[in-house]
Protein backbone atom coordinates (compact mmCIF):
# COMPACT_ATOMS: atom_id res chain seq x y z
CA UNK A 1 0.00 0.00 0.00
CA UNK A 2 2.80 2.39 0.90
CA UNK A 3 4.50 1.68 -2.43
CA UNK A 4 1.23 2.40 -4.28
CA UNK A 5 0.81 5.71 -2.47
CA UNK A 6 4.40 6.73 -3.23
CA UNK A 7 3.93 5.82 -6.90
CA UNK A 8 0.73 7.89 -7.16
CA UNK A 9 2.44 10.79 -5.41
CA UNK A 10 5.37 10.64 -7.85
CA UNK A 11 3.06 10.60 -10.88
CA UNK A 12 1.03 13.53 -9.59
CA UNK A 13 4.19 15.48 -8.80
CA UNK A 14 5.54 14.84 -12.31
CA UNK A 15 2.25 15.98 -13.87
CA UNK A 16 2.19 19.10 -11.74
CA UNK A 17 5.81 19.85 -12.72
CA UNK A 18 4.99 19.34 -16.41
CA UNK A 19 1.96 21.62 -16.15
CA UNK A 20 4.03 24.24 -14.38
CA UNK A 21 6.64 24.09 -17.11
CA UNK A 22 3.97 24.39 -19.80
CA UNK A 23 2.49 27.38 -17.98
CA UNK A 24 5.90 29.06 -18.01
CA UNK A 25 6.22 28.83 -21.79
CA UNK A 26 5.87 32.26 -23.39
CA UNK A 27 3.50 32.14 -26.33
CA UNK A 28 3.93 34.55 -29.23
CA UNK A 29 0.87 35.62 -31.24
CA UNK A 30 1.74 37.30 -34.53
CA UNK A 31 -0.49 40.20 -35.62
CA UNK A 32 1.31 41.75 -38.61
CA UNK A 33 4.49 41.00 -40.55
CA UNK A 34 4.76 42.72 -43.91
CA UNK A 35 6.73 45.06 -46.16
CA UNK A 36 4.79 47.71 -48.07
CA UNK A 37 5.50 48.37 -51.73
CA UNK A 38 5.47 52.08 -50.91
CA UNK A 39 8.04 51.48 -48.15
CA UNK A 40 10.21 48.63 -49.47
CA UNK A 41 12.94 49.34 -46.92
CA UNK A 42 10.70 48.95 -43.83
CA UNK A 43 9.57 45.68 -42.24
CA UNK A 44 6.45 46.23 -40.13
CA UNK A 45 6.20 43.75 -37.25
CA UNK A 46 3.48 43.52 -34.63
CA UNK A 47 2.81 40.78 -32.07
CA UNK A 48 1.75 40.16 -28.49
CA UNK A 49 2.92 37.62 -25.93
CA UNK A 50 1.31 35.65 -23.12
CA UNK A 51 3.31 37.61 -20.54
CA UNK A 52 5.49 40.69 -20.37
CA UNK A 53 8.91 40.04 -21.91
CA UNK A 54 11.83 41.70 -23.61
CA UNK A 55 12.06 40.70 -27.25
CA UNK A 56 14.18 40.73 -30.37
CA UNK A 57 13.77 39.42 -33.90
CA UNK A 58 16.22 37.34 -35.93
CA UNK A 59 15.64 37.79 -39.66
CA UNK A 60 16.81 35.12 -42.08
CA UNK A 61 18.98 33.61 -39.29
CA UNK A 62 21.40 36.42 -40.04
CA UNK A 63 20.18 39.82 -38.84
CA UNK A 64 19.38 40.21 -35.13
CA UNK A 65 17.59 43.31 -33.86
CA UNK A 66 16.08 44.32 -30.50
CA UNK A 67 12.41 45.28 -30.88
CA UNK A 68 11.63 45.81 -27.19
CA UNK A 69 14.22 46.36 -24.45
CA UNK A 70 11.45 46.88 -21.87
CA UNK A 71 9.13 44.23 -20.49
CA UNK A 72 5.95 44.35 -22.54
CA UNK A 73 3.25 41.99 -23.80
CA UNK A 74 2.54 43.91 -27.03
CA UNK A 75 5.18 45.06 -29.51
CA UNK A 76 5.00 47.05 -32.73
CA UNK A 77 8.17 47.81 -34.66
CA UNK A 78 9.24 49.32 -37.96
CA UNK A 79 12.55 47.73 -38.95
CA UNK A 80 14.96 49.15 -41.53
CA UNK A 81 15.89 46.36 -43.98
CA UNK A 82 17.50 48.57 -46.64
CA UNK A 83 20.97 47.18 -45.90
CA UNK A 84 19.85 43.55 -45.67
CA UNK A 85 20.40 41.29 -48.67
CA UNK A 86 18.02 38.40 -49.30
CA UNK A 87 18.14 35.59 -51.84
CA UNK A 88 14.44 34.73 -51.77
CA UNK A 89 11.23 36.73 -51.85
CA UNK A 90 9.94 34.90 -48.76
CA UNK A 91 12.07 35.82 -45.74
CA UNK A 92 11.93 33.72 -42.52
CA UNK A 93 12.22 35.19 -39.04
CA UNK A 94 11.84 34.16 -35.40
CA UNK A 95 11.01 36.15 -32.29
CA UNK A 96 13.22 35.62 -29.25
CA UNK A 97 11.76 36.48 -25.82
CA UNK A 98 13.26 36.89 -22.36
CA UNK A 99 10.99 36.82 -19.32
CA UNK A 100 11.63 38.51 -15.98
CA UNK A 101 13.39 35.42 -14.63
CA UNK A 102 15.90 35.59 -17.52
CA UNK A 103 14.49 32.59 -19.40
CA UNK A 104 15.03 32.90 -23.15
CA UNK A 105 12.77 31.23 -25.70
CA UNK A 106 12.42 31.20 -29.48
CA UNK A 107 9.10 31.33 -31.27
CA UNK A 108 8.11 29.20 -34.20
CA UNK A 109 9.46 30.28 -37.59
CA UNK A 110 7.38 32.99 -39.27
CA UNK A 111 7.99 34.66 -42.62
CA UNK A 112 7.16 37.82 -44.54
CA UNK A 113 7.03 38.51 -48.28
CA UNK A 114 9.13 41.09 -50.09
CA UNK A 115 7.11 43.25 -52.53
CA UNK A 116 9.89 42.87 -55.13
CA UNK A 117 12.21 40.23 -56.52
CA UNK A 118 15.49 40.37 -54.59
CA UNK A 119 18.68 40.90 -56.55
CA UNK A 120 21.37 38.36 -55.79
CA UNK A 121 24.43 40.50 -55.26
CA UNK A 122 26.95 37.76 -55.93
CA UNK A 123 25.41 37.11 -59.36
CA UNK A 124 25.32 40.80 -60.25
CA UNK A 125 28.93 41.20 -59.12
CA UNK A 126 29.92 38.17 -61.18
CA UNK A 127 28.20 39.63 -64.27
CA UNK A 128 29.92 42.97 -63.68
CA UNK A 129 33.22 41.16 -63.26
CA UNK A 130 32.70 39.30 -66.54
CA UNK A 131 31.87 42.52 -68.39
CA UNK A 132 34.86 44.30 -66.91
CA UNK A 133 37.05 41.29 -67.66
CA UNK A 134 35.86 41.32 -71.27
CA UNK A 135 36.81 44.98 -71.60
CA UNK A 136 40.22 44.30 -70.04
CA UNK A 137 40.68 41.34 -72.35
CA UNK A 138 40.06 43.53 -75.42
CA UNK A 139 42.02 46.68 -74.57
CA UNK A 140 45.78 46.66 -75.42
CA UNK A 141 48.46 48.12 -73.16
CA UNK A 142 50.39 51.28 -74.07
CA UNK A 143 54.17 50.92 -74.48
CA UNK A 144 57.04 53.41 -74.81
CA UNK A 145 59.80 51.99 -77.07
CA UNK A 146 63.42 53.13 -77.17
CA UNK A 147 65.34 51.87 -80.21
CA UNK A 148 68.79 53.46 -80.27
CA UNK A 149 68.24 57.21 -80.66
CA UNK A 150 64.63 56.78 -81.77
CA UNK A 151 61.49 56.59 -79.66
CA UNK A 152 58.22 55.00 -80.66
CA UNK A 153 54.74 54.41 -79.31
CA UNK A 154 53.46 50.84 -79.27
CA UNK A 155 50.35 48.88 -78.33
CA UNK A 156 50.64 45.35 -77.06
CA UNK A 157 48.14 42.72 -75.97
CA UNK A 158 49.13 39.78 -73.80
CA UNK A 159 46.89 36.77 -73.16
CA UNK A 160 47.74 34.36 -70.30
CA UNK A 161 46.93 30.92 -71.69
CA UNK A 162 47.97 28.51 -68.94
CA UNK A 163 48.23 29.61 -65.31
CA UNK A 164 49.99 27.54 -62.66
CA UNK A 165 48.40 27.51 -59.21
CA UNK A 166 50.32 28.40 -56.07
CA UNK A 167 49.80 27.30 -52.47
CA UNK A 168 48.60 29.93 -50.03
CA UNK A 169 49.26 33.00 -52.16
CA UNK A 170 47.07 35.66 -53.75
CA UNK A 171 48.70 35.20 -57.13
CA UNK A 172 49.58 32.12 -59.18
CA UNK A 173 53.12 30.80 -59.24
CA UNK A 174 53.38 31.78 -62.91
CA UNK A 175 51.80 31.57 -66.34
CA UNK A 176 52.49 30.86 -69.99
CA UNK A 177 51.18 33.47 -72.37
CA UNK A 178 51.22 34.85 -75.89
CA UNK A 179 51.53 38.48 -76.90
CA UNK A 180 51.13 40.60 -80.02
CA UNK A 181 52.73 44.05 -80.32
CA UNK A 182 52.44 46.80 -82.91
CA UNK A 183 55.09 49.56 -82.97
CA UNK A 184 53.89 52.66 -84.80
CA UNK A 185 56.18 54.31 -87.42
CA UNK A 186 58.90 51.71 -86.87
CA UNK A 187 60.62 49.88 -89.72
CA UNK A 188 59.63 46.59 -88.08
CA UNK A 189 56.17 47.05 -86.63
CA UNK A 190 54.67 43.64 -85.80
CA UNK A 191 56.03 41.34 -83.10
CA UNK A 192 54.74 38.08 -81.67
CA UNK A 193 55.91 36.60 -78.36
CA UNK A 194 55.52 33.38 -76.40
CA UNK A 195 56.79 33.48 -72.84
CA UNK A 196 56.68 32.54 -69.20
CA UNK A 197 56.31 34.87 -66.19
CA UNK A 198 56.92 33.90 -62.58
CA UNK A 199 55.37 35.61 -59.52
CA UNK A 200 56.93 36.55 -56.20
CA UNK A 201 54.79 38.32 -53.63
CA UNK A 202 57.05 41.00 -52.19
CA UNK A 203 55.94 43.88 -49.97
CA UNK A 204 55.20 46.74 -50.41
CA UNK A 205 54.25 45.70 -53.96
CA UNK A 206 51.51 43.26 -54.91
CA UNK A 207 54.12 41.16 -56.71
CA UNK A 208 57.32 41.24 -58.73
CA UNK A 209 57.49 39.10 -61.82
CA UNK A 210 60.58 38.27 -63.90
CA UNK A 211 59.89 36.65 -67.23
CA UNK A 212 61.41 35.50 -70.52
CA UNK A 213 59.88 35.46 -74.00
CA UNK A 214 60.73 34.13 -77.42
CA UNK A 215 60.15 37.03 -79.81
CA UNK A 216 59.79 37.14 -83.58
CA UNK A 217 58.65 39.59 -86.24
CA UNK A 218 58.52 36.79 -88.87
CA UNK A 219 60.95 38.85 -90.93
CA UNK A 220 64.47 38.23 -89.66
CA UNK A 221 64.14 39.11 -85.98
CA UNK A 222 64.06 35.93 -83.89
CA UNK A 223 65.28 36.67 -80.40
CA UNK A 224 64.70 36.77 -76.67
CA UNK A 225 62.92 39.30 -74.47
CA UNK A 226 63.75 39.17 -70.76
CA UNK A 227 61.44 41.36 -68.71
CA UNK A 228 60.61 42.50 -65.20
CA UNK A 229 57.14 43.55 -63.95
CA UNK A 230 55.92 45.08 -60.69
CA UNK A 231 52.29 44.78 -59.57
CA UNK A 232 51.17 48.06 -58.01
CA UNK A 233 47.42 48.29 -57.42
CA UNK A 234 44.85 45.50 -57.09
CA UNK A 235 41.27 45.96 -58.31
CA UNK A 236 38.41 43.73 -57.09
CA UNK A 237 40.91 40.96 -56.16
CA UNK A 238 40.99 40.03 -59.86
CA UNK A 239 42.90 42.73 -61.77
CA UNK A 240 46.28 44.25 -61.00
CA UNK A 241 47.80 47.39 -62.50
CA UNK A 242 51.48 46.80 -63.24
CA UNK A 243 54.51 48.46 -64.80
CA UNK A 244 56.97 46.53 -66.96
CA UNK A 245 60.44 46.88 -68.41
CA UNK A 246 61.51 44.60 -71.25
CA UNK A 247 64.74 44.25 -73.22
CA UNK A 248 64.43 42.76 -76.70
CA UNK A 249 67.54 41.35 -78.34
CA UNK A 250 68.57 39.21 -81.25
CA UNK A 251 71.49 36.95 -80.22
CA UNK A 252 74.66 37.96 -82.07
CA UNK A 253 73.27 41.35 -83.18
CA UNK A 254 73.32 44.22 -80.68
CA UNK A 255 72.04 46.63 -83.35
CA UNK A 256 68.65 44.91 -83.27
CA UNK A 257 68.14 45.38 -79.52
CA UNK A 258 65.50 47.78 -78.16
CA UNK A 259 63.87 48.66 -74.84
CA UNK A 260 60.22 48.81 -73.77
CA UNK A 261 58.49 50.52 -70.83
CA UNK A 262 54.81 49.79 -70.38
CA UNK A 263 51.85 49.94 -68.04
CA UNK A 264 49.11 47.35 -68.09
CA UNK A 265 46.36 45.48 -66.31
CA UNK A 266 47.08 41.86 -65.43
CA UNK A 267 44.38 39.24 -64.99
CA UNK A 268 44.27 35.48 -65.37
CA UNK A 269 40.47 35.59 -65.40
CA UNK A 270 40.19 33.95 -68.82
CA UNK A 271 43.17 31.65 -68.39
CA UNK A 272 43.20 27.88 -67.99
CA UNK A 273 44.49 26.75 -64.60
CA UNK A 274 46.82 23.86 -63.92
Amino acid sequence: MNKLILTLFAVLSFNNLSLAQEENIVEVFLIDAYVKLELPDRFILSFFTSEEVKSKVIINEEFELVVSDLYSSKVTASIDISNMKFKNKSVPFVIVTEDQSGKIERSEVFDFELPYEPKIESESNFLLLCLFGGVVFAIPNPVFVIDGDRNYFSLTKEIPLLTFRSKGFNYPSGYLGIEYSYIFNSESQKYFRVGYKHFFEVKPFKYISPGINFTTNFNGFNGLSPEFSVGIIEIENTFTIYTRYRYNLKPGSTSKAFHEFSIGLYSSFFSLYY
